[in-house]
């Protein structure tokens, strides 16, 4: 990662689970390097009982940064730890808004004030939004919150309703299987 990164595509890092025979370095602890170099992680992936992989890439122009790996890029240049690639991508997104617009992870996100109007005044949409899992209510509450222009959000959210209203979903709802008598 410290090397160029122009024109890399990344890679997976594999990364061991608690209880693995042989530990690596923890997922933060990739994250904090990654940062440190301009990169960011992404898509998590299975490898086997003991081991996860990761996909490490670097940061695209213009990438929107979380609120969690914002507050570890400050953590990180306050202990002199940043290399000269991760400090460019910050100052890149303090200079075009980014650093300030950074989103809130799937854990700490909220139902944005507007979203939850709309969903008000249509008790099915609502009624069905409760039932949402995590991932499915943090795609429309992320969708919302990162439309940059008022018509734009307002015809967005009206979507998001109606489909809603159907019982339609972003990702694939996870079945479960009840345990027969």
């Amino acid at each position: 990662m410290t090397g160029e990164s122009k024109g890399s595509k990344g890679f997976w890092l594999k990364l061991s689970k608690l209880g693995a025979p042989v530990a690596t370095i923890s997922k933060d602890e990739a994250i904090e390097a990654a940062l440190c170099c301009g990169w960011i992680d992404g898509q998590l992936d299975k490898f086997d009982d003991h081991y996860f992989l990761v996909r490490m890439t670097p940061r695209r122009p213009g990438g929107l940064w979380s609120a969690k790996n914002r507050a570890t890029a400050e953590r990180l240049a306050q202990e002199g730890r940043m290399k000269p690639a991760g400090l460019a991508e910050v100052e890149a997104a303090k200079s075009d808004g980014r650093w300030v617009a950074a989103y809130a992870s799937q854990g700490n996100a909220e139902t944005p004030s507007d979203l939850a109007k709309a969903l008000a005044l249509n008790a099915a949409a609502s009624r069905f939004f409760e039932t949402l899992d995590r991932a499915n209510r943090y795609a429309i509450i992320y969708r919302v919150n990162n439309t940059k222009q008022p018509a734009t959000r307002a015809k967005r959210i009206e979507q998001f309703v109606e489909m809603l209203a159907r019982g339609e979903t972003i990702h694939p709802l996870k079945k479960t299987i009840k345990a027969s008598s």
